[in-house]
């Protein structure tokens, strides 16, 4: 993701860099300009299922104060979870099917030209 991520302007992967350092199956990042919700209704449409905010407090519509207390986005924030038996060509859809999605919801947005 953080190759991805990297592509993308205005996009934050949170937490450690080194992969030995992070949960190997959790990801969350951050996407200006955009709300963790639209993102996560997109993503769905897309056939993916990924949460806004941390999962503290993934049935409210607050902005996350876990990821506040972080000092790190909590607005347009997505939490992917890959579950037990996810295989590298699910990653990679995902991976491929983001920054259509990212770049489609700014469009309607009228954010653009990033």
């Amino acid at each position: 993701i953080r190759a991805v991520a990297g592509a993308l302007p205005d996009i934050v992967v949170h937490g450690p860099a080194d992969p030995a350092a992070r949960l190997p199956h959790l990801v969350t990042f951050s996407c200006l300009y955009l709300d963790g919700e639209s993102l996560v209704r997109e993503l769905d449409r897309a056939g993916f299922a990924v949460n806004s905010g941390s999962s503290c407090t993934a049935d409210t519509l607050r902005p996350s104060h876990v990821l506040e207390a972080m000092g790190v986005l909590s607005h347009g924030n997505v939490r992917v979870s890959l579950p037990r038996g996810a295989a590298e060509v699910d990653v990679e859809r995902f991976l491929a099917v983001l920054p259509g999605v990212i770049a489609g919801l700014r469009d309607a947005a009228g954010v653009t030209g990033l």
